[in-house]
């Protein structure tokens, strides 16, 4: 049984008290997707907004100085829970910006440097990235001329590195890989294709936008070079992401954006720029959703990776077991719990994902249907959409248990038209 305490964690987010399509209580089950907030993380915006509301980094004024303060505590906050000096911590809007910076800074940089890009060139991916780990990546190729390359997938949802040594050579440039599938909930392998990608100088680059907020992630164990990942994914709001890389490189790439904040001299001919992290903040940044985010984090930490992991391992292992007791359902990834995180993607023969979900939304049941922004990864298994429930630390068995219910019920309603 899990060793938390579930009923205690649903009272601190209003959303899940909610009653829907017929007075069914909601069973949300799509936090891949986003995650749910609870009241602390709301209370820190409207405490921000309410009152410390200024321009960070600006002014000598109190409010501008506690704005400042709140703002830079929330980065301190941010790095000692991946395990980083906060100089290394970027502040963006989404893990989709953070990436594109470094794909564009990449791009931008001069004939010579270590991060210039040219034809000939090879950046690494894979076919289960995320559309945001997979299109800044194919723009640069088309800017630079670079070769696109891919680790293939096998047929239970793992990486197949079979020729890892062929895809990551002396060409190699740029290794970017999620850490784990929002489709079929794999957690890759990082140490062997980390030490890899360095031995031929390569940079790696890692979308860790599924595994950062469901267990614990020490970037500098991790033998990353950058790290992306998402606040709207691990109970913070939405409109701010996470940059992580290490303090060299940051400070030896030129910025994505340019403008305020980020000046250290300028003339009207010409400009230099500040170190990391304030050489990719041009602008106001969302000073009210990183305030957010540190409260995000206040919350995890008080309830333990350690022991929301292991409460997912529960969940999944109950959803795959249910699951597959569905005639004409399979599930689309690992069947086994070693390497695995809460997301668990599923086909049934004779539905169609978006009606399946349709159906689960009419008992109360939120799950995502569709391609989940990985469409080289469908066209891999071969199908157009699946339906995908995902899980984070307020959900329970009574959830799995409606879950997989609720997909049966559809079964046989459209087995009977």
């Amino acid at each position: 049984m899990s060793s938390l305490d579930i009923a205690a964690i649903k009272a601190d987010f209003p959303i899940l008290k909610r009653t829907i399509r017929g007075n069914n209580r909601l069973v949300y089950l799509d936090s891949g997707a986003t995650s749910q907030k609870p009241v602390s993380v709301l209370d820190a915006e409207r405490d921000f907004y309410l009152n410390h509301n200024a321009a960070v980094h600006r002014g000598a004024h109190q409010l501008a100085e506690e704005a400042t303060e709140l703002y830079e505590g929330a980065r301190e906050k941010v790095a000692r829970f991946i395990g980083a000096d906060s100089n290394e911590v970027i502040f963006t809007k989404s893990a989709t910006e953070s990436i594109n910076a470094i794909a564009y800074s990449l791009g931008n940089s001069t004939v010579g440097s270590r991060f210039h890009l040219k034809a000939g060139d090879r950046i690494v991916l894979s076919e289960m990235e995320h559309h945001a780990n997979l299109i800044p990546w194919q723009e640069l190729a088309r800017r630079t001329g670079a070769e696109l390359v891919w680790f293939k997938v096998t047929d239970e949802g793992r990486l197949d590195l079979s020729n890892m040594d062929d895809l990551i050579n002396s060409k190699t440039k740029v290794v970017a890989l999620t850490h784990q599938s929002n489709v079929l909930g794999t957690i890759n392998p990082l140490e062997k294709i980390t030490k890899r990608a360095h031995e031929v100088g390569a940079l790696f680059v890692l979308d860790a936008c599924q595994s950062i907020p469901h267990y614990k992630v020490d970037v500098k164990s991790l033998n990353v070079d950058f790290v992306a990942f998402s606040g709207h994914k691990m109970l913070g709001p939405t409109g701010v992401g996470i940059l992580w890389g290490e303090k060299e490189l940051l400070d030896a790439m030129p910025p994505f954006l340019t403008g305020g904040s980020m000046i250290e001299t300028v003339t009207m001919e010409s400009a230099t720029y500040l170190d990391a992290p304030k050489r990719f903040e041009a602008g106001v940044p969302n000073m009210a959703q990183a305030v957010g985010l540190g409260a995000a984090i206040d919350y995890l930490n008080k309830i333990g990776l350690d022991r929301i992991h292991a409460h997912e391992v529960e969940l999944t292992k109950k959803a795959l077991e249910g699951l597959q007791t569905i005639n004409g359902l399979s599930v689309i990834g690992p069947k086994e719990l070693e390497m695995r995180g809460g997301v668990v993607s599923f086909a049934v023969d004779g539905i169609h994902p978006h009606d399946l979900g349709q159906a689960l939304d009419q008992f109360g049941i939120a799950v995502r249907t569709g391609h989940h922004c990985a469409w080289p990864l469908m066209k891999r298994f071969k199908t157009v959409a699946t339906t995908r429930a995902s899980f984070y630390l307020y959900n329970d068995l009574d959830d799995i248990a409606a879950l997989v219910d609720g997909v049966e019920r559809a079964r046989k309603y459209f087995a009977e038209r």
